[in-house]
């Protein structure tokens, strides 16, 4: 009986090679992912659209649907609002994109002359302020900033890059959502089955969790950003802001990554209602007015009723992990990196749990009541 027990024992696998075998499997997915990084957008796209749509399917098979007639209503209905939308923004988007660009520097050089009162007045020069060497920096920030859009927006173009990338988004994407959609439950059943059996239960805990945070925060912060975007967009059109149907849109999207779009959105619209309705203070006082309640709507009752406190995504770790991943593995990188550091935080949080309940933490006396979290 001993001898077949010492036999399991060598045939289990040891703690130090599992940890060599998974992090084997971690520097793989990474290789993968930076080599395969230029034509995974759609899959990712696809995976990210049948993700999100998953719940909705559930309800209609909960409601007597079979998971393919679930499927097809899905897709179709979103791709017919898709669509709808594609029509209705886009071209007006391009147009006021270019429009933007193109008057940067006019608009600038407009606010150079609204500021150099204050530039050449008493206090300016007792402080020592030298209006000469701010204007010159100011236009050079400006013209390098023009020159970097517009070099960006080339190279995009060039070549057919954003034909090809539109294409693939428009036709691959949609096909991937769909078969991932429609086999999401037997997929997960599937890699549930290769789970190493003694670990199985801690795995579904702990992947219960990462899928928790994961949407949680995607799903709760998409429909925020939704939100923020047509309350910007239609409050600066509502007003005649010139170019307020992008600024709106790009301010509540940016407000993914938290604080960034509101200060983008708000030193954007500032700076074009002071040059479009200079002098009258009103207009450019409820323009800065439309983000102070974007941002007291967003604090107060979006984030708590949408997102809630459970998601465990600290606002500065999401920040780095949206720039890392992003410089890494570019707008892919940029996607995945939420799900990402929602996985990270989760594995983190149960590598404390584990170590506080161990005799590392504790020298082999038991843990502090209420030491150690829940894993």
């Amino acid at each position: 009986m001993s001898e077949r027990g010492d036999d399991a024992g060598a045939a289990r696998p040891s703690f130090q090679r599992q940890v060599w075998f998974w992090l084997g499997i971690l520097a793989v997915l990474l290789v993968a992912l930076y080599v395969f990084s230029g034509i995974l957008l759609p899959f990712v796209a696809g995976m990210a659209l049948a993700y999100l749509l998953d719940p909705v399917a559930d309800w209609f098979e909960r409601r007597g649907f079979s998971r393919l007639a679930a499927t097809l209503i899905i897709l179709v209905l979103f791709l017919i609002l898709f669509v709808i939308l594609l029509v209705a923004l886009v071209p007006a988007l391009i147009n006021q994109l270019f429009g933007l660009i193109e008057r940067l520097p006019e608009l600038v050089g407009q606010l150079q002359e609204m500021i150099r009162p204050l530039l050449e007045g008493e206090l300016a020069q007792s402080l020592g302020i030298d209006s000469e060497q701010v204007r010159s920096s100011l236009f050079s920030f400006v013209d390098e900033g023009a020159s970097w859009m517009l070099t960006i927006l080339g190279s995009i173009w060039n070549g057919g890059v954003a034909l090809v990338a539109i294409l693939s988004l428009l036709v691959v994407t949609p096909v991937v959502a769909f078969y991932l959609l429609y086999d999401w439950d037997r997929m997960i059943a599937r890699v549930d089955s290769w789970l190493p059996r003694e670990h199985a239960p801690t795995i579904r805990e702990l992947g219960g969790q990462m899928s928790r945070a994961i949407a949680g925060f995607v799903r709760g912060q998409g429909l925020v950003c939704l939100i923020l975007a047509v309350f910007y967009s239609v409050a600066l059109v509502a007003i005649g802001l010139n170019f307020g149907l992008l600024i709106g849109l790009g301010a509540g999207l940016l407000s993914f990554i938290p604080f960034v779009g509101t200060l983008v959105g708000f030193v954007a619209s500032v700076g074009v209602a002071a040059v479009q309705f200079w002098p009258d203070w009103v207009w450019i006082a409820v323009t800065a007015g439309i983000f102070i309640i974007g941002q007291v709507l967003e604090g107060y009752f979006l984030q708590p009723r949408l997102v809630g406190n459970s998601v465990g995504l600290h606002p500065v770790w999401l920040m780095f992990a949206l720039f890392a991943f992003g410089v890494l593995f570019g707008f892919v990188g940029a996607l995945i990196a939420v799900p990402v550091a929602a996985v990270i935080a989760v594995l983190v949080r149960f590598a404390l749990y584990r170590y506080l309940a161990s005799p590392y933490y504790s020298g082999g006396a038991p843990p502090p009541a209420g030491g150690t979290p829940a894993p």
